[in-house]
């Protein structure tokens, strides 16, 4: 039996409501080996791709019956079909929620993905984020590599819609907890204490070793007892190392650390190595 009027006149007020870009709720109702038939509510139904609803192992995670979300692109493709996208309804919705996160200032997680000019790209979900060079961390960085492949928290400060383009910072994030673990850690620092800490970045004159929200100088004079003309023949950015507060001024906010003092000094005992005569 053919469609009634009143069932006809709700689908051409539906579909007048409803835009391109839309986000809907419909139904699968069935599927084949290459796509599903979705069911929104519209005159006609709607085809998806199967690829689009395989996890990142290749696994389907639909079955007939399911109510997914998908995102409207024509309601007519001219063909009498309904252009429906399940890719584009993750993409509107992380978008969505990624801008609410930059107006409550809420953290959101990350995979470093790949370097570009001035930053870093870093996938949140289905979308890509910029990350400048700038605001990696809170001491310049020139090297990016040790991020690489891994999972970081920042904040997001700038988003344009129509230049698809979104800025985040790891700075902001680690200033944050930076400010909370440095007040804990300035009661325990000491001079004579062993601390580890992680290399942040090098100079020509040493390393900037990060003690837990606390930076301190590992000058390269203190590295090693054998003469060391960069600090990266004997240090790389990210490593783990055990040092020695030398000095400590906590009005200045100043750490001297030390490396080669967790070693004996190859002169203490140079007397009883050289014959006597």
């Amino acid at each position: 039996m053919s469609e009634s009027f009143s069932e006809l006149f709700e689908n051409s007020e539906t579909q007048q409501n409803v835009k391109p870009g839309a986000l809907l709720m419909g139904t699968v109702v069935s599927m084949n080996r290459e796509k599903a038939i979705i069911n929104v509510g519209l005159k006609s139904e709607g085809f998806i791709s199967l690829n689009e609803f395989k996890n990142v192992r290749g696994e389907l995670e639909i079955i007939e019956g399911d109510v997914v979300e998908v995102a409207l692109e024509s309601i007519d493709d001219g063909l009498g079909h309904t252009l429906l996208s399940r890719e584009k309804a993750k993409r509107i919705k992380m978008w969505q929620e990624l801008e609410a996160a930059m107006h409550s200032k809420e953290i959101v997680k990350g995979f470093v993905t790949g370097s570009v000019k001035g930053g870093l790209t870093v996938d949140i979900g289905v979308i890509k984020a910029f990350l400048p060079g700038s605001l990696v961390d809170v001491r310049p960085v020139k090297d990016f590599d040790f991020l690489q492949g891994q999972e970081i928290e920042a904040i997001v400060i700038k988003m344009d819609e129509v230049r698809n383009n979104i800025v985040i910072s790891r700075k902001a994030v680690m200033q944050e907890v930076n400010s909370a673990d440095r007040e804990a850690l300035i009661e325990t620092l000491d001079t004579g204490k062993e601390v580890e800490g992680i290399v942040k970045n090098l100079a020509d004159y040493g390393a900037f070793i990060d003690l837990g929200g606390v930076d301190g100088l590992l000058h390269i004079t203190d590295i090693s007892w054998q003469r060391v003309n960069h600090p990266s023949e004997k240090l790389s950015i990210g490593d783990k190392v055990m040092v020695r507060i030398l000095s400590y001024d906590k009005e200045k906010m100043r750490v001297s650390l030390g490396l080669k003092q967790l070693t004996p000094s190859p002169w203490d005992k140079i007397s009883e190595r050289l014959p006597m005569g």
